[in-house]
């Protein structure tokens, strides 16, 4: 069992930054890749960034390449999304999800989902 709980979300102006952190509980932290997916009003909720396991490999959606960035720190059992130059189309709930599975990058492969934090991005 993995707990997750992210924090760092916020109102925030177009162009600026935020970091958004997962915190998860357990021993098994570094045995899942993990990754941020988000959720805007009225849409499904999409695939943002992936991690590996030991942090190597990352990947991310074509929507966000080149402004965020995800880390993990497996000595904090954290992970990481730094968001920069952000757009009003950010704006949605973000979750943090571990997952054993190699396709990182499909919802109904996560393990594990914390609750969400929003992030809203003015204009």
């Amino acid at each position: 069992q993995v707990q997750l709980v992210e924090s760092g979300g916020g109102l925030v102006q177009a162009g600026v930054s935020l970091r958004l952190s997962c915190a998860a509980s357990g021993r098994t932290f570094s045995t899942y890749r993990m990754g941020w997916f988000r959720q805007a009003p009225g849409k499904e909720r999409e695939f943002v960034a992936a991690i590996s396991r030991n942090g190597g490999s990352t990947y991310y959606a074509d929507s966000v390449k080149g402004r965020f960035t995800i880390s993990r720190d497996n000595a904090k059992n954290t992970v990481y999304l730094q968001m920069n130059s952000l757009k009003p189309e950010d704006t949605a709930v973000y979750y943090c999800a571990a997952t054993s599975s190699i396709m990182t990058h499909i919802v109904r492969e996560v393990n594990y989902w914390g609750q969400g934090t929003q992030v809203t991005v003015s204009s």
